[in-house]
């Protein structure tokens, strides 16, 4: 039996949107394994207004990282990506998040395995769905990845969940601990490296 309340959730995910649609930006939920990596990566890009660490796609209501862990609550960490799209589009949002974790191995990343390191977008929207389709076709054809891609194209539907606060802004808060320091790091050097054109320094 399910934890999670329907309308709460999805009440929630609305008024999300209304705030961010008030403030003129869009928002795009993405797992790609630690929530963790995806931030750190995410809080450097130019357009990107703001980066919350969190929970979505499970079937318990306002989760905890110790249940989520535990890996049977269905939730994947994620990330909410708010973007000013007049600086960058979902599409670009997108490939980035395609660029810095491995779309091909399921339910796992590296050495973090279980549903939740899942590769997921959580969609907001019908737009948001065929543009994510698009750019996993896109990806499949150029090649950059021999075996197939996994990542799953689901609805948000308002369940996402917030992550505890000593997750927020994480990496910069903790850039020497040993995670931080050896996956963390070297993904967000990849990211620097590959999309010098779209960090906050290049822009200033």
């Amino acid at each position: 039996m399910s934890d999670l309340h329907p309308n709460e959730g999805e009440a929630r995910g609305a008024a999300d949107l209304d705030t961010a649609a008030a403030r003129g930006t869009e928002v795009a939920t993405l797992g790609g394994g630690c929530f963790w990596c995806l931030e750190a990566v995410y809080l450097d890009v130019d357009g990107v207004t703001r980066v919350e660490s969190g929970y979505a796609g499970g079937h318990l209501r306002d989760p905890s990282y110790e249940r989520v862990c535990d890996g049977d609550t269905g939730h994947a960490e994620v990330v909410r990506v708010e973007f000013d799209p007049a600086k960058i589009g979902y599409r670009d949002i997108l490939n980035i998040f395609f660029a810095i974790h491995d779309p091909t191995t399921l339910n796992r990343q590296g050495n973090d395995v279980g549903t939740q390191y899942r590769s997921a977008i959580f969609t907001e929207n019908a737009a948001q769905r065929e543009a994510a389709l698009s750019v996993i076709d896109a990806v499949a054809k150029a090649g950059i990845y021999d075996d197939a891609i996994v990542t799953e194209v689901t609805p948000l539907d308002g369940n996402y969940w917030p992550a505890e606060a000593y997750h927020q802004n994480y990496f910069a808060q903790h850039p020497n601990q040993g995670y931080c320091a050896f996956v963390v790091a070297p993904k967000v050097a990849k990211f620097r490296k590959q999309f010098a054109n779209r960090l906050r320094s290049h822009q200033a």
